[in-house]
């Protein structure tokens, strides 16, 4: 431009979009660690997955499952299901075994990683041995708990006749075989909750608690405002991974209970 201004430098024109062509070097190393993955989630995940629902759109009998011509059925099998008297009260005792286990094993658990955390003599031996349930096969703990409760010779009507209470039936009466699988299923999972959450009380920095001690606030104060909160993403896991193994609970109940 004139007028002793300096010469405007023209816009520069949009470049056009690099043509996709092979894959670069890194590419092909990220597709081959992918890889093997993702063969082995469409193996074991993927179609497992897929044959249990076509089996379950299929009428099958040893015949037609071993041939393999049984024949569509669509959602019949679900509408048998769900119109059999037995499936709404055994829903409800999955909700409630589920929900009852899971409350119970997460407050136990808690409680004692908050107290394991306050060292003191003889804390390492106490936590070893709460490990003890949890690093027992579920059978032995099962059938640990059977005994236990028998209704003829249990340690627990035992105690229960030495005190002066009627002796209960705890594995073959409706109303107390769930309580009694259920109590079994939280000695069983509290120490996974302990080691998880303990784990967890580790990676708090100790600073946070000194500031709260200086600023006056109690103990329970601490734990409401620092412990539980930053303990939230280990919660969460700890709860997901015992929702997924109370869910496939079967061996303790049909060992104290046979169903």
């Amino acid at each position: 431009m004139r007028g002793g201004r300096g010469a405007v430098e023209p816009a520069p024109r949009p470049t056009r979009r690099a043509r996709r062509g092979r894959p670069t070097g890194s590419q092909l190393t990220a597709w081959a660690f992918c890889a093997p993955i993702a063969i082995y989630l469409a193996v074991f995940y993927a179609y497992p997955l897929y044959r249990n629902i076509d089996l379950s759109l299929r009428h099958y009998t040893v015949r037609s499952f071993v041939q393999g011509d049984a024949p569509f059925t669509g959602l019949a099998n679900y509408r048998t299901i769900f119109d059999d008297p037995t499936f709404t009260p055994a829903l409800t005792h999955t909700v409630l075994f589920t929900a009852v286990s899971l409350v119970f094993q997460y407050t136990i658990g808690l409680a004692l990683a908050v107290f394991f955390s306050r060292r003191f003599r003889l804390s390492a031996t106490l936590r070893a041995l709460f490990l003890v349930p949890w690093l027992l096969p579920l059978i032995v703990s099962a059938s640990t708990w059977s005994w236990m409760l028998n209704s003829d010779s249990g340690v627990v009507n035992a105690v229960l006749q030495a005190i002066g209470i009627d002796p209960v039936n705890w594995l073959t009466s409706p109303q107390w075989a769930l309580t009694s699988v259920i109590i079994a299923n939280i000695w069983i999972g509290v120490p996974f909750n302990l080691v998880m959450l303990y784990s967890g009380l580790q990676n708090i920095p100790s600073e946070l608690y000194e500031a709260a001690a200086v600023d006056g606030a109690s103990r329970w104060q601490q734990f409401r405002r620092i412990t539980f909160p930053l303990l939230r993403p280990v919660s969460a896991i700890t709860l997901l991974l015992g929702l997924v193994y109370t869910l496939k609970v079967f061996d303790i109940i049909w060992i104290m209970t046979k169903g």
